[in-house]
């Protein structure tokens, strides 16, 4: 084995380690996580939020266990070979191992480690743009249009994982126009490709169409109720934040697209940056959504700057340029990963506060980092739900209906009751079963929600008791009540389904 490989091999190994290392016992899974997990029992060619790839994901999960390493394994793996791409798009350029070490470095202690410790699609979109960077590098360099193909079915497949590639495109499409290669236009192997690409997302494209296109409505949502809070100002500051040590290698490939000879060809990605970043901003999106941009100019950075130190008295500073990303990542390893209490972020909140990590989506200051509180309360709601369920007489004939889908994705995911909770929220609406009769219901219900709950519920049930909630004050879902109603009067099925038709049709 190479000592370029031993390097390598090494540099994956200690990136398995972080991501598991970055973690306390004391938080749970977070609340999309749960989501995500139960779309395994789901499975289908497309979801009102996502894609289907996760789901496919999340049920080889299921049969490894569904525990707990293997959810977080694999954004670990997606991560690790995101360093493996770049570290091959670096060889390509003809880095040597100071530039291999230096850009794994970089990718290694950089945004992507706080995005691999979450079980979401972000990791694997993340991997999907750097390898279609890397095919572009390929295809720029040799002129073989295998590439076309190789980087239409690439582009599939994070379409079907993520609909936030659809950004590299339009980025791209423009860099083309106005550089050389838009001799690529003439080629017809582009359209051959461009078929290909369809016809892979095609079974969800038609599930959208099908659905009446729900993932119009969730950006209409998203827009209104979470992208209405991004400023811009922020997202251009939290572009620097997500590869800090990597600020100096990014901007040489900058530098280098521009002006370094023997990158004159590859220039075309100095304008794809900057006409992606322009539509990000144009269209509010939140800064998490670019991260995939940068691991490929870490690439062309490590390169250069390789170049620019190799001679005199600059080769010196090689130690220092691999140095800069860990001695800066040493601070953000104390902030930016759920591995402190909440007591000690809650005293030590200046140091949270001043990057913004207590600004929520709702563009208001918390306690905690919007992550870590919804990383908190989940077991204890299964651990109630699964008390009250056991007590219930005809349990068998009980609804689990949750005010949103981490509710009600926790309670399927922790509970040992194989109870079947579900929601009106997100994907959810469309697994309710009312096949049996329903006697019992155990309604989960928001902090903010609860006080007319027995008032609207109860005249349908014969008994009706506000049976518990969550108790974690440093839980997003502290004071969710459980309410349970017991000996349904009439047959509610009824009311659910006029309820989830309202649902429906409003989308």
């Amino acid at each position: 084995m190479t000592r370029k490989r031993l390097i390598l091999l090494g540099f994956i190994a200690l990136k398995f380690l972080l991501q598991f290392l970055l973690l306390s016992s004391e938080y749970d899974l977070q609340r999309d996580e749960y989501l995500h997990l139960d779309q395994a029992n789901h499975l289908a060619w497309g979801y009102l939020s996502v894609p289907p790839f996760t789901s496919w994901t999340s049920y080889i999960i299921q049969l490894l266990g569904n525990s707990i390493f293997w959810i977080k394994f694999f954004p670990a793996l997606y991560g690790a070979l995101t360093i493996y791409v770049v570290w091959k798009a670096i060889e390509e350029l003809g880095g040597n191992s100071f530039a291999l070490i230096l850009g794994a470095t970089c990718v290694l202690f950089s945004a992507l480690l706080r995005l691999n410790t979450l079980y979401q699609p972000n990791s694997f979109d993340v991997l999907s743009w750097t390898v279609l960077y890397f095919i572009l590098l390929k295809f720029i360099k040799t002129d073989n249009l295998k590439w076309l193909y190789i980087g239409a079915t690439v582009f599939a497949i994070g379409f079907l994982n993520k609909y936030n590639i659809a950004f590299l495109l339009i980025g791209l499409l423009p860099a083309f126009l106005i550089t050389e290669h838009r001799k690529i236009f003439l080629k017809p192997s582009l359209y051959f490709a461009i078929v290909l690409g369809v016809f892979l997302m095609l079974p969800n494209l038609v599930w959208q169409y099908k659905n009446n296109f729900p993932v119009f409505h969730h950006l209409k949502e998203l827009a209104e109720t979470q992208l209405v809070n991004v400023n811009r100002l922020d997202f251009l500051k939290n572009q620097l934040l997500f590869f800090i040590g990597s600020f100096i290698v990014i901007f040489s490939s900058f530098y280098a697209l521009l002006f370094y000879k023997p990158f004159s060809k590859y220039r075309i990605f100095f304008y794809a940056i900057l006409f992606t970043l322009i539509a990000f901003i144009y269209f509010k999106a939140k800064d998490y959504y670019a991260i995939g941009i940068y691991p490929i100019y870490i690439a062309f950075g490590s390169v250069y700057l390789s170049e620019i130190l190799k001679d005199g008295w600059k080769k010196y500073l090689q130690p220092v340029a691999i140095a800069v990303p860990l001695l800066l990542f040493i601070p953000i390893f104390n902030v930016a990963f759920p591995n402190k209490s909440p007591e000690y972020i809650i005293q030590h909140s200046e140091n949270y506060k001043k990057l913004g990590m207590l600004r929520w989506e709702d563009g208001k200051d918390h306690l905690l980092p919007q992550d870590f509180a919804d990383m908190l309360g989940w077991k204890e709601l299964a651990l109630k739900v699964d008390s009250i369920y056991l007590n219930l007489p005809n349990k068998n004939n009980t609804l689990i209906l949750c005010d949103n889908y981490g509710q009600a994705g926790a309670i399927n995911y922790y509970t040992k009751q194989k109870l079947n909770a579900v929601s009106f929220n997100a994907d959810y609406i469309n697994w309710f079963d009312l096949s049996r009769e329903l006697v019992n219901l155990i309604r989960v219900k928001e902090a903010d929600e609860v006080n007319a709950e027995l008032q609207e519920t109860s005249p349908f049930f014969q008994n009706s008791i506000l049976a518990d909630s969550i108790t974690n004050q440093y839980a997003r879902e502290y004071g969710t009540a459980i309410f349970a109603f017991i000996g349904a009067k009439i047959d509610i099925r009824e009311r659910i389904r006029d309820e989830i038709d309202e649902k429906k049709n409003y989308r």
